[in-house]
């Protein structure tokens, strides 16, 4: 089969706005020459459009025009190496698709423990941040909740009130299993996380496995977030203030 009649298969099980690059073409790097003419023709045809050098994508039509891929799309190269997530996303970009604040950043965060992830590019602007455990695609969403915990006291623009909700709202989804894959994963992050993380588990009555937390914590050392009690009932249980 030829390079050209290849890529045509492969595009055919990629989806309308999703990213791609030479790797998911399947493509040996002996090819690439041969690929990147062939990928030239498809893109003037217009089959397919270039986000970045190496990173293309099948444009969704629409009524009203094409749909450009979403900024997690885009940054999809940096999450995944080799189709296996190394990293997620977090910083202001979480908290603001969490409607915790109003603030975009131009600026991405990306924690990873594989490897430091920096861009800087007219258009695209990566840091890297700390992840405390390997990141997977089983593990990556209970550590955006606990970054959320972890920084909920810097989170701009936040209002506390609504910022406890919709951390309640998100561990109340959470049944009694995941839960103690939070607390599991909590345990690598900072004391001060774990103990927010108890009062609000605590609060929403899932109160299985909490004396881990518990035992994990310095019964002396108390931690500072500037929630109101009437906000977080819970809170002088995990010495928090």
């Amino acid at each position: 089969m030829s390079i050209k009649k290849k890529i045509e298969e492969k595009l055919k099980s990629i989806k309308e706005g999703e990213t791609f690059t030479y790797n998911q073409l399947s493509i040996d790097k002996k090819e690439y020459q041969t690929a990147a003419k062939a990928i030239e023709r498809l893109i003037k045809k217009g089959i397919i459009k270039r986000v970045s050098p190496g990173q293309f994508f099948k444009p969704k039509k629409t009524v009203f025009g094409e749909i450009l891929p979403n900024e997690e799309e885009i940054l999809k190269p940096y999450l995944f190496k080799n189709g296996k997530r190394i990293g997620y996303i977090t910083g202001t970009y979480l908290y603001n698709k969490l409607g915790l604040t109003t603030q975009i950043p131009q600026t991405i965060k990306i924690a990873s423990r594989e490897k430091e992830i920096k861009v800087n590019k007219a258009n695209l602007k990566i840091k890297p941040a700390k992840s405390y455990i390997d990141v997977t695609n089983k593990n990556f969403q209970y550590l955006e909740i606990l970054d959320v915990i972890k920084d909920f006291s810097k989170i701009p623009d936040l209002d506390t009130k609504s910022g406890i909700k919709v951390l309640l709202n998100l561990l109340q989804k959470l049944n009694k299993e995941e839960v103690e894959r939070l607390i599991k994963y909590s345990l690598k992050y900072p004391p001060r996380t774990r103990a927010l993380l108890g009062a609000l588990l605590e609060q929403n009555g899932q109160k299985d496995n909490l004396e881990k937390l518990q035992e994990s914590l310095n019964p002396l050392t108390e931690y500072s977030f500037g929630i109101k009690k009437y906000l977080l009932p819970t809170l002088e249980n995990w010495r928090i203030k």
